[in-house]
């Protein structure tokens, strides 16, 4: 087989904080020297090669997928019930406390939601005691917190919860209403006169179930970046080594799951946004197939790759939040047409029905301790009975150039108003991307719709010979914190494009990926494994995550919260 049609390559910028940034920022904001500066900036970043291109493909300005075939909703209700059956098979061995351990102690009569929820008020204060602060939940209520415990006590006491979840921490990203909090997208422009009294509807999803939402959890400013640097709220940190990011933009909810404040959190993953933080924090995220997962509720950022999703500390923690959060919303007319979500062959260990597909220029393509870990978990995929293949994926670059072209339209779109009365509100780097965004015509936009949907036949296509494609989730673990000593932040475009070199072409699709932690680099530092599917089949990148799972041993982070100790 040919690897010719490879053409991602790893691109140079320099690292920018303090007056170069400063003069960067103000150049491209200048009518004077904006177009000239900008266009250099593009053709630098590949953005030329999609203007160059001829391309006769409609345009897919949505990515949504047909239901195809489908459970039964019957059948589809039933398999959620293997969700009870996984709790019940919980690993001792485990040494991270999950969501379903905490169910069973509630059950044993071990603790109480209340005793619970008063160590998270607790863990939350101390992590931002820290030296340096953690940074992952920026609004909380103590008072809020305990009401809701309280309530999840009664109930099991009364012996009626009202779900698996009831009684379970939770933390929310700050792009999602979440009452009683404001909403601020990260940023110090929005929500800030203001709280919220109705929630998003994942949010609403999770109460409805009996969760404890312990709060908004930080996040990169508007989304437009991928570390969870935050001049305003503080930089997220990640609890494996305080001096490194925790990853973005859904930072403080990786981070959150990671140092164990909760077992679950929800996020948002336009261009890797769940994927890359879970994996450079050590935890599970689970990025659904696009009109899964309700947006009603979330910041309309980038409407057209956005994906809310779960984060939870063991897979099966995010199937218990995915089953609670996922299907059709009335109020998300794009999330209306789908299948029943089903968890159908979650505990089968056995993979030997399941083909793996790897193209193997872009699964080696990141720094050598990720490549040999990666390629290790193939092999107890292997073991486990999976068929791995070669295959090959035409265009990778300009699915690269496409998206950040859509994300970064949509976001600019979404903050216009504010960006061009305020720019000063918002941070440096948050500027410079969307200064850049300016320099995307109406044409661009579209030629960007146009490549996606080749992009999108091209995945299909694939997908049809291989159930699961298998990258590292980044080609670097978690960067270290250098702008501490920058009150003005920094920007580092080159760590982006290494932080997101697999992630777009699911966003771009709208097709499904997970990622679980697999290993640790020489710092220990967590590395990630990406597994993306076909569209409505998240069960089976849960099947398949659980059963690698339990090959994985995971570390305890260096900043860590029991919530089953006091």
């Amino acid at each position: 087989m040919s690897f010719m049609s490879y053409d991602l390559k790893s691109l140079k910028f320099p690292r920018l904080a303090g007056t170069p940034l400063k003069t960067l920022v103000s150049l491209l904001e200048s009518n004077y020297s904006r177009r000239i500066l900008g266009l250099a900036l593009l053709r630098e970043g590949g953005a030329y090669k999609l203007r160059e291109a001829e391309l006769n493909t409609t345009p897919t300005l949505f990515p949504k997928h047909p239901p195809g075939r489908a459970l039964e909703a019957a059948q589809a209700r039933a398999s959620i019930a293997i969700a009870e059956e996984a709790i019940k098979n919980v690993n001792d061995s485990f040494p991270l406390t999950s969501a379903r351990d905490l169910i069973q102690a509630y059950r044993k009569g071990q603790t109480t939601p209340l005793d619970v929820a008063q160590r998270v008020i607790a863990a939350l204060q101390q992590s931002d005691a820290s030296h340096p602060p953690l940074r992952a939940v920026i609004f909380s209520s103590e008072q809020d917190i305990l009401i809701q415990a309280k309530a999840s006590a009664q109930r099991y006491r009364e012996g009626r919860p009202l779900s698996l979840l009831d009684g379970v921490p939770v933390a929310i990203k700050d792009e999602l209403d979440a009452a009683p909090y404001a909403t601020s997208v990260g940023t110090l422009v929005y929500g800030q006169d203001c709280s919220v009294d109705q929630d998003a509807t994942s949010v609403a999803r999770l109460r409805a179930a009996g969760a404890i939402i312990i709060g908004k959890a930080n996040m990169h400013e508007i989304g437009l970046g991928v570390t969870g640097a935050n001049v305003h709220h503080g930089h997220c940190r990640n609890p494996y080594h305080l001096d490194h990011y925790a990853g973005g933009s859904s930072s403080g909810s990786a981070s959150a799951v990671a140092a164990g404040l909760c077992p679950i959190a929800i996020g948002a993953d336009g261009g890797g946004s769940i994927r890359i933080p879970a994996a450079l924090c050590g935890v599970v995220g689970l990025k659904p197939t696009w009109g899964r997962v309700s947006e009603h509720g979330a910041f309309p950022l980038c409407w057209s790759v956005a994906h809310v999703g779960p984060m939870g500390r063991c897979v099966d923690d995010v199937a218990l939040a995915y089953s609670a959060i996922a299907g059709a919303d009335l109020m998300d007319p794009f999330s209306i047409d789908q299948p029943p979500p089903h968890l159908s062959g979650y505990m089968k260990r056995d993979l030997s029905d399941l083909r793996i597909g790897i193209y193997s220029p872009w699964f080696g393509h990141a720094n050598r301790e990720i490549t040999q870990s990666c390629q290790l978990a193939v092999e107890k995929l292997k073991s486990l009975g999976a068929q791995v293949q070669e295959i090959s994926l035409e265009g990778l670059d300009l699915q690269r150039v496409s998206h950040a072209i859509t994300i970064g339209s949509e976001m600019l779109a979404a903050v216009d108003a504010e960006y061009r009365r305020n720019p000063q509100n918002f941070g440096l780097d948050t500027r410079l991307n969307l200064a850049l965004a300016q320099q995307f015509s109406s044409t661009d936009y579209i030629k960007a719709q146009r490549f996606r949907t080749q992009a999108m036949r091209e995945f299909d296509n694939v997908l049809q010979k291989v159930d699961i494609i298998v990258t590292p989730t980044t080609a670097m673990t978690a960067p270290r914190i250098r702008a501490q000593k920058e009150p003005s932040g920094e920007s580092n475009l080159q760590v982006l494009t290494e932080l997101m070199r697999f992630a777009f072409s699911a966003n771009l699709t709208g097709l499904p990926a997970l990622t679980l932690p697999v290993d640790y680099d020489a710092k220990g530092l967590p590395i990630g494994l990406q597994l993306m599917g076909g569209a409505w089949r998240e069960h089976t990148l849960l099947r398949v995550g659980r059963a690698l799972e339990s090959l994985v041993e995971l570390r305890r982070p260096a900043l860590y919260f029991d919530l089953l100790k006091s």
